[in-house]
Formats: structure tokens, sequence, C-alpha cells
């Protein structure tokens, strides 16, 4: 579907040397881990569309989720800041509700900078940064014991004039949705595959059915997807199709698969396949949402970006899901594309992280003066045009964080480089410690952590850095 983008000399020097802003298109998917492309060759998924698309595109291999959960890495997305600052230091639900959590109103988002500079957003999908309340909408995830589906009323939509979203809600064959104009009653189902419907309107915000956005000026559009999120079993069929005469064990060569007859084993065996097929169908609807943009003519003058709020483990390392220190966890994708402007690659050694989206998106469109200084990420944008100036050295990350109890004194908290990852999680006043090598033990198989390893002494002060720059409150010692 996209094999016919290919670049030539005279459309490349159009577009340099046009001075019109640059449409956005933020794809944000949820628990993709990283390794899960097929051009990459890791894994044996099938993701055609993104293969062709990454063939004209920056991909940088080494980015990472900072904080390996939805809330509070959409929050890092959207804010530019680190938990301490956007308040979203765990998932947004009723229990987290009493302590504030959920993007506050007066943070000053990207999307509110574009709005202030005249750009027509549109945000469609899942946003999950607005705290449930009682009376509970009445979806499926909303029961008296935890709640965590909600309206985003209208001045919490930080700058997004076009909305299509929920907050959260796992029901793909049966999504649920608010309008622009919705009220908080007013919500809606749909019988159709979440991401296949949220292509179709994605295509119509191209197409500005209905007059929902301004169609003279630049704009910029998020397509939240929830798959492949759980439960894996509801893409539609077709999808599974793809993966029926593969042999299982052709998807269990990975050193940190648990055994079989183990718990996170049979986690991984049932699941793979599954997970898989989700992959794939929303693949098939980035193809969609891609060429929609290139029939229009958008192409050529808008910024691509494909990443995910988190990865998933799906059992290696006896971690079902999420919200751990290891790299299936940890590693996102992250595909840009800008025709003429961002040159084709894929970067195995950049050490992205989400919080340097935001800036690095405002300076791309020209908005680098309007960047607030008290935001945590840092612009690479001229790295993206290029592969040149200052690259960061590691990446500051975080999670499990429990609100009720130690608050921002729990969970784990690390410092990755291109070779090591230095962390440490606490369970209750327990601490443990972890240091890989992920350069030669990629699959994280063997703990080095010491106290009198080198580079545990190398990297302990720098995790004491980021905690001192963030405001964050988690106490190390030496275990």
């Amino acid at each position: 579907m996209l094999a016919c983008l290919f670049f030539n000399s005279a459309t490349i020097l159009a577009q340099t040397k046009s001075n019109k802003q640059p449409n956005i298109l933020v794809i944000l998917t949820d628990q993709w881990r990283g390794q899960a492309l097929g051009y990459l060759g890791e894994e044996k998924v099938k993701t055609p569309n993104i293969d062709a698309l990454a063939a004209q595109s920056l991909t940088l291999t080494q980015m990472v989720t900072n904080y390996p959960v939805c809330s509070p890495a959409r929050a890092m997305i959207f804010s530019g800041t680190y938990p301490a600052k956007s308040k979203v230091p765990c998932n947004v639900n009723s229990d987290s509700a009493p302590y504030g959590v959920e993007l506050p109103t007066d943070i000053v988002c990207w999307s509110d900078v574009l709005k202030q500079q005249g750009y027509s957003n549109g945000y469609v999908g899942k946003w999950h940064l607005d705290a449930p309340h009682k009376p509970y909408i009445p979806t499926s995830n909303n029961t008296e014991k935890l709640a965590w589906n909600e309206w985003t009323p209208f001045n919490r939509r930080h700058g997004f004039d076009y909305w299509y979203a929920y907050n959260t809600y796992d029901q793909h064959n049966r999504p649920m949705y608010w309008d622009t104009r919705a009220t908080r009653d007013e919500f809606h189902f749909v019988d159709e595959w979440g991401p296949e419907h949220e292509a179709d309107k994605a295509i119509d915000f191209f197409n500005n059915k209905g007059n929902i956005r301004n169609a003279n000026t630049p704009f910029s559009l998020v397509v939240s997807m929830n798959p492949p999120h759980s439960p894996y079993n509801t893409a539609p069929e077709k999808y599974h199709e793809a993966y029926k005469n593969i042999p299982l064990d052709a998807l269990l060569k990975d050193a940190n698969i648990p055994p079989a007859g183990t718990p996170m084993g049979e986690e991984y065996r049932k699941n793979i396949k599954d997970y898989y097929a989700n992959i794939t169908g929303v693949d098939a609807q980035i193809g969609r949402i891609i060429e929609a943009l290139k029939e229009k003519g958008l192409l050529d003058n808008t910024i691509v970006l494909i990443t995910a709020d988190h990865g998933n483990c799906l059992g290696k390392h006896d971690e079902i899901s999420k919200n751990n220190i290891y790299e299936e966890s940890l590693r996102v994708p992250f595909i840009v594309y800008w025709k003429g402007h961002i040159k084709p690659g894929i970067d195995r050694t950049f050490l992205g992280s989400l919080t340097d989206i935001y800036p690095t998106l405002l300076e791309l469109v020209g908005l680098k003066k309007e960047i607030p200084a008290t935001i945590d990420g840092q612009s690479y944008a001229s790295y993206l045009l290029k592969r040149e100036g200052p690259q960061p050295t590691e990446q500051f990350v975080m999670g499990a964080i429990s609100i009720k109890s130690a608050a921002a004194n729990s969970g784990f908290r690390g410092v990755r480089t291109a070779q090591y990852k230095l962390a440490y999680q606490k369970n209750g006043n327990k601490m443990e410690a972890y240091l890989f090598n992920i350069k030669a033990d990629p699959f994280e198989m063997h703990n080095l952590y010491r106290k009198d390893h080198p580079m545990v002494a190398k990297l302990y002060p720098r995790l004491q850095y980021w905690l001192n720059k963030t405001g964050d409150e988690f106490t190390l010692f030496t275990p």
C-alpha cells in the first residue's frame, strides 16, 4: 500500500523551499513493544505497511517509554514532563482520583501551543488522563470497587478542537466514544473493531467531513489506538489468519520466555499469535491512514510520528505485561516521516525518551521559541533533520509507583545507557537492585549487580542526578 511513496529531487527541493508550516499526525498505540516490528527482524510479526513507511522514515530502535504504563506515559508525551510536574504518577482511576491524579488543566501541552499558534487540532481514540467521579459513567469498566472511564470536559482537552475519544475502555469490538459536542451522558457505542473505526475517523478529519477542522490552517491529529492492548483475541479474524500456519515453536526462540507448564510460559504461548494479529491489524489501519493522506495531497507536508505509550512482556521474565524494568516493557516503536526533511534510516544508537517528543515536534514546525522553559524534555529536532548535534547519553526510567502506600517513594527507578541498565526496585522496605549489560545480554538473563561493580559506581550518581533533576522523592540506598 505504501510502496509507491518514493522521493524525487524536484519534490524535495520544492518542499524545502516551502514556508508553509507542516501538519502533524501522531499515531499512538497501546502496549506495542518496540521489538515487534517486521522490518527489524527481531520477531516474526507482520507489519507490511509500517515496513514500507519505515523505509522512508527515521526509526529509533532504542526509544523507551520513561514510565511503562498508560496514564503516566501519555502525560509525558503531551506535557513533556515527568510525574512530579505532570501530576500523573500512576494510572488514572477511582483509586488514584482522591490523590488528584489526572493531567492538570493549567499545564501547557504541545497541543495547547499549536492551538495558540493557529493549528486546528484533532484527537481520536484513547486519552486516559481524566479521573472518574460519581455517578460513574455506566460502562463495563466502571464499578463501585474500581472505575476507569470518564468523559473529558471541554476545558480539559488541551487545545484539541475536534474530539472523538474516551478515557480508557478495553472492549475493542464494541468501543465507545464521546464526540466533540457530546455531554457527559451522550456517549455512544460502535459495533466495529476500534482501530478500523478510528482510521475511518482520521480519514474523515483529512477530508474535513462535516467541517470538523479549519481547512485554511495547518492541523495536528492524534490517533490513539488501544490494541494491541489486551484482550488479544478480539481482532478481526482476517488478521489472525496471517499466523495460523506459523508453528508456535517458531515464535518461542527468545531466551527470556518462561518454560511451558509455568504460568507465564503458558500466558505467552496462549497469547503471542493473538498479540501479533492485533499488531498486524493496527498496521493495516496505519496503511489506510497514510494512503488517505497521500490521496488528499497532504502527505508531503505532514510530519508522521508512530509510537506507543509502553511495551509488553506478555509473560517474559514472569511479567504479564508492562510496568517493569525489562526491555520488552520499556522499548517502544518510534518512526518519524517528513518527506524531504527527515533522512530515512534505522538509528540503533539514539537514546530517545517520551518527554522529548513535545519540544522536538514544536521545533520541527518552527515554534522553538514557544517551547515552555518549564518542561523536562529536550528538543532533538536538529538530530532528526541532520543527524548532527548532541545526543542523549542516557534515559531515566521509572514505574510501579503506589499512590496509596509510599506514594512517590515506591516502585522502581533506573538509568539506561547504550550498553547498561541500572535499576532499583522497592518492595515494601526491601530494595532490589539490577544491572544488565543490554548489549551483550539483550534478553536480560544475567543480573550483574554487585556493590563494587564499576558500572554501579558510574551509574548510581547519574540516577541520583535524575531524581534530583525531576523532583522525584524516590530514596536510593544500597541494598
